[in-house]
């Protein structure tokens, strides 16, 4: 078998048979069905989906139930992993996220590309803005099913792109910070032991990045970031993406405390070249372009700051000059050497005093 792809799901009835509908063999495109398998890892949710309706998805579907699960997703994930029979694995921690329908073609093609590739894809949100800003505004799961039912999907699954906001972690100009879809052989994810399941806390705090920066730190591994297809993360009060602002500051303290107790350091961001790959739908020009504008924007904003701070620095230097020249300056430089030399000979004293001092006890 060519490809697995472990899937974890927890409480999201809503969320879970879209993401799944969304690696089915009827809606993936460039891929037939005897050439992948989705393992559905349910991480002992007190909402479980269906055993049957998630298999009558097609026959390359298992569905597994974890009792006694940990608040983390990263013991599910291994579990997914070791029961996985493809060559190369997939693996999507946060089970809330709608697939573009070339992602598995274009994600395993991208691993035929080098022998020891890491294969990224972009994280998208449904909704306008990230979704912890937007469901503030007022955006909520009745509006999401609005986009979804205004777009027709799942007819064209590329016109998520229309409906859609990249996330925090995707802005592949400057650095991707990890991927809620990421695929590898199978024996790197051995040679990297799988998911750290010390990352216990609920939701897995920062396990999907250090996941990423694992990878990309095993050697000689190269990063491949596919285009024009990615994962579109749906509203459900998630402890990570939905959290309200105040909220997720306190969490990312908390993560980032976990973090440098298990790895020694703070979070990184990965150090990899990146290459580039997959074909563009219209649909996702209209994102790239904003990557482009923004770090435009970005440049000449650094750009006008630093015209203003030189000339800040040429009007200091300016006053100092008529300062120097000035005739307050020649009349009174008698005064400052008779100040500088006073200064000194206090320091002297000072000095002295407290070797006088030494000298009696």
């Amino acid at each position: 078998m060519k490809l697995s792809v472990v899937v974890v799901v927890y409480n999201i009835p809503r969320e879970a048979p879209r993401t799944l509908f969304s690696l089915s063999p009827v809606y993936q495109q460039g891929i037939a069905a005897d050439d992948y398998e989705v393992i559905v890892v349910e991480n002992g949710s007190t909402k479980p989906l269906d055993p049957i309706q998630v298999t009558q998805l097609g026959s390359n579907f298992k569905y597994y139930y974890l009792d006694n699960a940990s608040p983390s997703p990263a013991r599910a994930g291994n579990f997914g992993i070791q029961k996985s029979q493809g060559e190369v694995v997939g693996l999507m921690i946060d089970g809330a996220r709608i697939c573009t329908p070339g992602l598995l073609h274009q994600s395993l093609a991208g691993t035929r590309m080098y022998n020891r590739a890491v294969v990224a894809s972009l994280g998208f949100y449904l909704g306008e803005g990230y979704q912890r800003v937007s469901i503030m505004r007022g955006y909520n799961q009745r509006e999401e099913d609005c986009l979804l039912e205004k777009i027709g999907w799942p007819r064209d699954g590329y016109r998520l792109f229309e409906v859609g906001s990249i996330d925090e972690s995707s802005h592949w100009i400057e650095t991707l910070t990890e991927s809620n879809a990421i695929f590898l052989r199978k024996e790197l994810w051995a040679e990297m032991e799988g998911i750290d399941e010390r990352f216990d806390q609920p939701g897995g705090g920062l396990v999907n990045h250090d996941t990423f920066v694992r990878a990309c730190e095993l050697p000689n591994s190269e990063l491949v970031i596919i285009f024009g297809e990615g994962t579109f993360h749906q509203v459900h009060n998630g402890v990570a993406t939905n959290a309200p602002t105040d909220l997720h500051e306190k969490n990312c303290i908390q993560w980032q405390k976990q973090y440098l107790e298990i790895r020694g350091k703070e979070s990184i961001l990965p150090d990899r070249r990146r290459m580039l790959a997959g074909p563009l739908p219209a649909s996702f020009l209209s994102h790239l372009s904003k990557e482009f504008f923004g770090i435009h924007l970005c440049l000449a904003a650094k750009r006008a700051e630093i015209t203003r701070l030189e000339a800040q620095v040429q009007n200091i230097q300016t006053h100092l000059n008529q300062l120097v020249n000035s005739r307050s300056w020649r009349v009174t430089e008698p005064l400052r050497i008779i100040f500088r030399g006073l200064a000194i000979l206090r320091k002297r004293l000072s000095k002295l005093t407290e070797i006088v001092w030494a000298s009696r006890t």
